[in-house]
């Protein structure tokens, strides 16, 4: 086998619950070539994962960007494409490359059952348990042996965190109030408050990061933090890396800059709603999750059907918070 096809487009957070069965393939085929077929939003992130040889880009939905992205992965010529994420689309496009054999979950783990005709091979990786671990027993149909995961993401040099970091002149926590989805959000008023009390405690400051159309949520933090955080500068994912690398701590609902921070090792605080963290909680034993998720009315929703006290992550209160903070810090060695 000389050339191996990953299959998963996004979302951020899945991209890096990917990286062990990516460092496994490594591992095993140390001389091969490992590509990563992507939606091109995320390409920048990749471009800091050294295992991976090449990455193909997918523009966009449009009959064009499967034109040239099938074009691309021909050219390469793959021996195996593994798709890590079990849904129609990427099934397909996984076939489209022309791999001799397309690697995918069994019915039973896919997210779209009409993925499964897709694939030449279908593996059983049960239905319960992290998803990291599913992906790992993909992985091992083309000879990756289990290990604890890793995580390879490279070393980063950044203006913008470099800045940042001196305005805090000191440790800091980095707080993310953001999230594609609503329904993952703490309120800004509480992420305000919870800085407070990292800085009263702790004596870290706080680096608020936020994304495009987020600037509005975090300066809400900063109206309610009492000088206690700082706005992050714009960034881009190699900024977040390395201003993560710095950091103590970060707290953050289920999304992308939670799940980047705990790969390099940040210690995390967890806030999950409508998705479950068994699945595809922070990795670590030592990190906390505070979750909501069995009492979740609208469990895997963009958006709470249900009224605004009875949103799931409203029942978390600052306290909740601060006190998974105390511990975390206190298991890292890093709490006074």
């Amino acid at each position: 086998m000389t050339r191996v096809l990953v299959v998963r487009l996004g979302s951020l957070g899945d991209l890096v619950h990917t990286l062990p069965a990516v460092a496994a393939l490594r591992r095993a085929h140390p001389g091969r070539d490992i590509d990563w077929l992507v939606d091109a939003t995320h390409r920048g992130f990749l471009e800091l994962v050294p295992d991976v040889t090449a990455i193909v880009p997918l523009g966009g939905r449009s009959a064009r960007a499967w034109i040239d992205a099938r074009r691309a992965l021909r050219e390469r010529r793959y021996d195996a494409a593994v798709d890590f994420q079990g849904l129609l689309k990427s099934a397909a496009l996984a076939r489209l490359s022309g791999a001799r054999r397309v690697i995918g979950f069994d019915r039973g783990a896919l997210r779209e059952r009409a993925a499964a005709p897709f694939y030449t091979e279908r593996i059983e990786v049960g239905e319960g348990g992290h998803v990291i671990q599913k992906n790992l027993r993909l992985a091992a149909a083309l000879g990756a042996r289990p290990g604890a995961p890793e995580f390879p993401i490279a070393e980063v040099d950044s203006a913008p965190a470099r800045r940042a970091q001196a305005e805090v002149a000191g440790p800091y926590a980095l707080l993310n109030p953001g999230a594609a989805w609503p329904n993952k959000r703490w309120p800004p008023d509480r992420f305000g408050r919870l800085a407070r009390i990292l800085r009263d405690r702790h004596g870290l400051a706080s680096i608020v990061l936020w994304g495009p159309g987020e600037g509005t949520l975090a300066r809400g933090v900063l109206a309610f933090a009492d000088g206690a955080a700082r706005l992050a500068p714009e960034t881009s994912w190699r900024d977040v890396v390395a201003l993560a690398r710095g950091a103590r701590l970060i707290v953050s609902g289920d999304t992308g800059p939670l799940h980047v921070a705990a790969a390099v090792g940040v210690p995390a605080v967890g806030l999950y709603g409508p998705t479950n963290p068994r699945r595809n909680g922070p990795w670590s034993a030592d990190d906390v999750v505070i979750s909501r998720h069995e009492a979740c009315h609208c469990a895997y929703k963009r958006r709470c059907r249900l009224g605004a006290d009875d949103w799931c992550l409203a029942a978390v209160s600052v306290e909740d918070v601060a006190a998974a903070a105390d511990r975390r810090l206190g298991a890292a060695g890093t709490s006074p």
